[in-house]
């Protein structure tokens, strides 16, 4: 076969995908205005899903099943009003796919409803009868009617400070708006990395007035100050913060310092106001106004007072060191650290080390103080996933590696209901065992405790459900495995004494150095310091999966009016930093009301 004929071939392709994508929204339009169930269900295959963020719902809504589908759209179409689908230019266009498993014509799709601009995703497949229709729908909503993101033509004019002769400029204008002497911010966010910078990016971009507060004395330093080598374990090219990308000329692993300076960098260049050396220090709610009263400590003894209606979590899925209570460490005579505090292995050349937890952070430490010629041993406590950065851990970014705009990317991996998305870690977790098969049976041979999940799913369900208990390995197993960095499982140790580890057995493993990379409490113990137990049992569980299958509380409207949480990766916090801020718009314009408690 020639080019031509393949270029051919290509053509038809493309067109029967379009065409099977317009026949679909045009039937779906149709039915979802006759407000028919069984209309709009004859679109669907019975154990079809779908995911509504905002448009239909104003929630993070998942169901399946062709009956509930049907009749929750039926059900929420009198108020979403939502017309006019259709395939917009310049995204990518309808083509034909595998996902799960499933042959299938994929096709991102716009729309409008009462409330503004929507996006989705649609995946359809023949039925019996050779029918194209659809296993999957995602309903997004992108913005709200008259309050669309200043970006691109929309852009600020920059007319209130740009040759203004005698008056502000910019400079005078951004220092007056940091000061916050004259008003009240209406967000405060609560972190100053990835997650706050994101939803406060997006905030501005809505005329949102938000103040970030980071307790660290410079924006980034929340990075800069982990330990020396560390670089983030996934690609540039899916960790791009809002509006902005990280330079072409960039590393694939970002360094932490690197990035810790782009995040001071882009807080700057987004007209973010943040105040730095500054601790959230609790707040109290006031029903009658509306809004909290909030108490901040700066790093130079003064407390400020300021009264937002919204408080925005970002301090990530965790919150405060974990110290584990381990029989005799107190009486240990040498240098107990949190891995928190850890920075690097220089200056313990010589030394023996113990490392409590056999995680990511872990086993990094493990390879830095290693280097640095420290004997070192790794405590294993339980069963822990590991999993090579590359090329496993790179199969999760493989919807990236399609290539395309990255909103198109973000859509999509958005699209995924919980079922869905369990079975998708379940497949990919067995090609990770594949690609790793050596790795791990050369684990298992020294005696580590190896698991994949407990339903399968690999290390990112763990990170969902628990935050941790998985190591993305840079290089720490082979090691291991050679015996250049030791393995002791914790259950052969009796305690510990002023040398190191007492095992059972009578001998002693020497250490001078003991390093608990043990976790973090979850992120409602912030919650729980700062805002009292009776707040913290009326939001419920912050992260974790909910009885939805959804994170629990995370980018969405809680229990409690006017608290919000956002956390995660850089992808997670740039595409659903978009999502938490429309809520929070659209509470401000009065279009929102709080979550109804039953």
């Amino acid at each position: 076969m020639n080019d031509f004929d393949q270029s051919f071939l290509a053509f038809q392709a493309a067109e029967q995908a379009r065409r099977s994508a317009e026949n679909w929204l045009t039937a779906f339009e149709t039915a979802l205005a006759s407000r028919d169930e069984a209309r709009i269900g004859a679109l669907f295959h019975p154990d079809c899903h779908w995911r509504d963020i905002l448009a239909f719902t104003w929630h993070l809504t998942p169901l399946e099943g062709r009956d509930a589908v049907a009749g929750r759209l039926a059900a929420e179409q009198p108020r979403a009003a939502a017309h006019g689908f259709h395939l917009p230019p310049g995204r990518k266009p309808p083509r034909a796919v595998k996902r799960l498993g499933i042959d299938s014509i994929e096709a991102i799709f716009e729309f409008t409803t009462a409330d503004g601009r929507g996006a989705g995703i649609i995946r359809l497949s023949p039925d019996a009868n050779g029918a194209m229709k659809a296993w999957l729908l995602s309903t997004t909503l992108e913005a709200l009617h008259g309050h669309e993101e200043k970006i691109g033509a929309s852009r600020p004019t920059g007319a209130a400070y740009s040759r203004n002769f005698g008056g502000d400029n910019w400079e005078d204008v951004r220092r007056k708006a940091v000061a916050y002497e004259d008003r009240e911010p209406t967000v405060l966010v609560i972190g100053g990395a990835q997650a706050g910078l994101s939803i406060a990016a997006r905030l501005n971009q809505l005329d949102v007035d938000t103040l970030v507060v980071e307790q660290w004395p410079r924006i980034g330093d929340s990075w800069r100050k982990r330990y020396h080598s560390l670089a983030l374990h996934n690609s540039i090219h899916l960790n791009h913060l809002p509006y902005m990308e990280f330079p072409p000329t960039w590393p694939k692993y970002i360094p932490k310092d690197m990035l810790g300076n782009w995040f001071e960098f882009y807080a700057d260049a987004m007209e973010i106001n943040c105040w730095t050396d500054t601790e959230f220090a609790a707040a109290t709610w006031d029903e009658t106004t509306r809004s909290w009263t909030a108490r901040l400590k700066r790093g130079d003894g003064t407390e400020r007072i300021v009264r937002p209606r919204h408080l925005v979590f970002a301090n990530g899925v965790s919150s405060y060191p974990m110290i584990p209570d381990l029989p005799g460490l107190e009486d240990f005579k040498g240098e107990v650290i949190h891995s928190e505090g850890f920075n690097s292995g220089a200056g313990w050349e010589g030394k023996n080390a113990l490392i409590l937890g056999t995680g990511s952070s872990a086993n990094d430490i493990a390879l830095d103080l290693h280097s640095h010629g420290v004997n070192t041993t790794l405590i294993q406590r339980g069963s822990t996933t590991v999993v090579s950065i590359d090329p496993s851990a790179r199969l999760n970014e493989a919807i990236w590696d399609e290539g395309g705009p990255l909103e198109d990317c973000d859509l999509v991996v958005s699209s995924a209901t919980p079922p869905l998305i369990i079975k998708g870690y379940k497949a990919v977790t067995q090609r990770m065992l594949q690609l790793d098969k050596d790795m791990i049976e050369g684990l298992k041979g020294i005696g580590f405790r190896h698991d994949v999940g407990e339903d399968e799913t690999g290390h990112q369900m763990k990170y969902f459900r628990r935050g941790g208990g998985y190591n993305l390995d840079a290089g720490s197993s082979a090691l291991m495995i050679k015996g250049e960095i030791g393995l002791l499982q914790y259950d052969r140790i009796e305690r510990f004494t002023a040398n190191g580890a007492l095992l059972k057995d009578g001998s002693t493993v020497p250490a001078d150095l003991i390093v608990l990379a043990t976790g973090y409490y979850p992120q409602m113990e912030l919650v729980r310091r700062a805002l009292g137990e009776d707040m913290a049992a009326r939001i419920g569980p912050v992260w974790g999966i909910g009885a939805d299958g959804e994170l629990a509380n995370m980018f969405k409207r809680t229990p409690q009016q006017g608290v919000w949480f956002i956390a995660g990766g850089l992808a997670q916090c740039r595409i659903n930093s978009k999502y938490l801020a429309l809520q929070i718009k659209a509470m401000e314009l009065g279009r929102l009301g709080p979550l109804s408690v039953r």
